[in-house]
């Protein structure tokens, strides 16, 4: 009975996993948190932790932001954005600026900075110190790699959940997306950053496709 129970609390939170668009997520459980907000179409004001990958215009938007945080959000951002935020009219009182590798609780949920670059292209180098997401909250851990190539440091990364960028050009591929989540074996993953900005729209058929057999994986781009 315990275990149907756990199954089905596992099986809510997965389905509260969504893709708005591009990269843009929202994650909801004990807490609801959103990365990378961009193209919001509802105004929810509706955020308790809002992630910030890195300083792109489609990763940070301040327009997108204000739809989404209230009196009591927290951001957390690479140390690189230092000031960034504040610009934008956000209280440094509820800024955590990280460093790939940090790791911190808020309100119950462990979020710990992962590096994301690029490895053969100089869109995200590593010197930045960009990061990805590793979100557990509800007991479900959920990757979010940000804009990031194959690499070493992302195939360390173990999950339940993995949402991986696949448009290629900034990113990794369809190819590479596939690859990594074959190397890191989530229970679940979900293809990102793709049809809007970089990638085709047929870029998360083919990311299911290609895992097929291999690794549970579900197309959940919105618009």
């Amino acid at each position: 009975m315990a275990d149907y129970i756990l199954e089905r609390r596992c099986r809510s939170m997965y389905d509260e996993i969504r893709v708005l668009t591009h990269s843009s997520i929202k994650i909801s459980g004990t807490s609801t948190i959103y990365v990378d907000p961009f193209k919001i179409k509802d105004a929810l004001t509706d955020a308790d932790i809002i992630l910030i990958t890195h300083e792109h215009y489609d990763h940070f938007s301040p327009e997108d932001i204000k739809k989404v945080q209230n009196g009591s959000t927290v951001f957390v951002a690479p140390q690189s954005m230092i000031g960034k935020l504040e610009d934008a009219g956000i209280e440094s009182e509820f800024i955590e600026y990280v460093e790939p590798g940090d790791e911190l609780e808020i309100s119950g949920v462990t979020i710990k900075a992962v590096p994301a670059y690029n490895v053969l292209k100089n869109f995200h180098p590593k010197k930045n110190c960009w990061v990805g997401y590793l979100v557990t909250m509800n007991g479900i851990s959920c990757y979010v790699a940000g804009d990031t190539d194959i690499n070493e440091d992302v195939e360390k990364v173990r999950c339940d959940v993995a949402l991986l960028p696949c448009g290629g050009t900034y990113t990794m591929d369809v190819r590479e997306a596939a690859l990594l989540a074959e190397i890191i074996k989530p229970k679940l993953a979900i293809p990102t950053h793709y049809g809007n900005v970089a990638g085709d729209p047929e870029d998360g058929d083919r990311f299911v496709e290609l895992l097929k057999g291999k690794v549970k994986a579900e197309i959940r781009m919105e618009y």
